[in-house]
């Protein structure tokens, strides 16, 4: 099944991942920054925005369908859930993702014994259920928790909130689907099998993927760039698009330069 995905701009290829319960039109304040110097592809992840539903339930499903549905040998940055399937993406095909860049994602979203820097289980748990007694008032309290803390917090807050269902209500089983995967993934040791280009984006105040653990998971990639946004929280690339996009043509045009000087 083929998933909805929207391009623009011209140059090298970047597919554009977004996380849990939003859609490819989060970005429709971002991609203008970028399409002078990258032909970008959007993706709805299976169940949002405007892809159907195929019952994707575990992370490589959702990394197979939008492998299927983009460009070949493309740069890929997925923020938070999508920064999971990206990686999972550059694991399973690593001729078909020629760079990663996380953005606000963490190859671990839980705590477990020796990784702190993750939420508690129990607050996804706790939007498990809600899900099923309201998912807009579930949705719009992670969208709140996105922003708690950062800088520009009422700004992002209210341009996510304006977002959220522009494109329709997502499945409520890809709600499920995706909540199960940040609770259930853990790629720190696989992570070390990523051998593209990889740079990481932390938003410095990011309640939901603590800094720490962008400072803990660059060492598990055999190449990776750690870069911190400052006053930042889960969005920075609202919060701070500018700064988001300078960071992402810097890697992306340095390593084409590198990739040009070695041919």
């Amino acid at each position: 099944m083929k998933l909805y995905t929207q391009t623009s701009g011209a140059g090298p290829d970047l597919v554009l991942v977004h996380g849990w319960g939003l859609h490819g039109g989060i970005w429709d304040e971002f991609v203008p920054l970028l399409e002078q110097d990258f032909r970008i592809t959007r993706v709805d992840l299976p169940g949002h925005g405007r892809s159907e539903w195929g019952n994707e339930v575990m992370l490589d499903d959702m990394a197979n369908a939008v492998l299927a549905s983009v460009p070949e040998s493309a740069a890929w940055l997925g923020w938070s859930l999508g920064g999971l399937v990206a990686s999972c993406a550059a694991l399973k095909r690593p001729g078909q993702v020629s760079a990663l860049i996380t953005l606000a994602s963490s190859p671990c979203f839980v705590r477990k014994p020796g990784w702190q820097s993750a939420m508690l289980p129990a607050l996804l748990d706790t939007f498990a259920g809600d899900l099923q007694v309201d998912y807009k008032k579930t949705l719009n309290r992670f969208l709140s928790l996105q922003v708690r803390g950062s800088a520009a917090a009422s700004q992002t807050l209210k341009a996510l909130r304006a977002k959220l269902l522009a494109h329709g209500q997502p499945a409520t089983a890809a709600l499920q689907a995706g909540l199960d995967v940040l609770r259930n993934t853990d790629l720190r040791e696989q992570v070390s099998g990523i051998t593209c280009p990889v740079l990481l984006l932390m938003g410095e105040r990011d309640t939901l993927v603590p800094v720490n653990a962008g400072h803990e998971s660059a060492h598990m990639f055999p190449a990776a760039r750690l870069e911190v946004i400052e006053g930042a929280g889960h969005a920075p690339f609202i919060a701070q698009p500018g700064l988001v996009a300078d960071l992402v043509q810097d890697f992306l045009h340095g390593n084409r330069d590198k990739s040009v000087e070695l041919t």
